[in-house]
């Protein structure tokens, strides 16, 4: 057998890759290789970039993560725990809000849909403010984090999942709340940030290796079944990274 790579390539069984220098060599395989999709790969980097460079955490800061259960999300959640944060998520189902608490070792979590005042919610859990917050709904839950930042809080961005299938973006209230409370916001891509993959490494495997970290991965079989995959990202329904399977060794 030959090299295992990651990286970007087309919905189908079979690639012909032509720009290689886009992909990574796997070099360790001894953690599950459907890692390389998700903490290993472009999840994960995601997740590293906005919790230890671009969000520079600090031990004791309240943190907020929206899709808390997401590729990304369970995993900026467990950084920010292992910093010493204390760290709240949000997800949108009973079975997923214990999934954070329970597997994923939050300090506490809320489903978003049963919450008739997001305001409302993020003061009980948050009752002296948000530090930080890790974005990546956008919509409704923005303009509520907005209301409940500390004065000097820090948000990152990578996603706003509510209005991507919107033909109109849903317009924010609470703007001005950016100026009063002197908020930085940073947007990032992980398309800017494969610089960071070895340091990804080095952090993550000795987690994984020592069990400190878990991750979730929701795998259907087949790549017919891989559009209603992609749909049900939308609708809530996978559970951790959803990872479409094309074929097992």
């Amino acid at each position: 057998m030959g090299d295992l790579v990651w990286g970007t390539t087309g919905w189908e069984e079979y690639s012909l890759i032509q720009n290689p220098e886009k992909l990574f060599k796997i070099h360790h395989t001894d953690v599950p290789l459907s890692h390389y999709t998700g903490i290993l790969g472009m999840p994960g980097i995601n997740a590293y970039d906005g919790i230890y460079e671009v969000g520079s955490l600090k031990k004791g800061e309240c943190v907020f993560i929206s899709t808390a259960s997401g590729a990304v999300g369970q995993l900026a959640g467990q950084f920010a725990k292992l910093l010493g944060c204390y760290v709240v998520g949000s997800a949108g189902s009973q079975e997923k809000v214990d999934l954070i608490k329970n597997k994923l070792g939050f300090d506490d979590a809320f489903n978003y849909k049963e919450e008739p005042d997001l305001d409302a919610a993020l003061k009980r859990y948050f009752p002296e403010g948000i530090d930080f917050y890790f974005e990546q709904v956008g919509g409704k839950m923005l303009d509520a984090v907005l209301l409940n930042m500390k004065v000097y809080g820090r948000m990152v961005m990578c996603g706003i999942i509510s209005q991507y299938n919107l033909s109109r973006p849903e317009a924010l209230k609470n703007l001005m709340h950016i100026i009063i409370k002197r908020l930085s916001i940073k947007g990032f891509t992980h398309r800017d940030q494969h610089y960071l993959y070895p340091k990804l490494l080095e952090t993550v495997l000795p987690y994984i290796r020592e069990k400190k970290i878990v991750y979730v991965e929701d795998i259907v079989e087949g790549l017919e079944n891989g559009p209603a995959a992609l749909v049900g990202l939308f609708t809530c329904r996978n559970f951790g990274k959803q990872v479409v399977a094309l074929a097992h060794e």
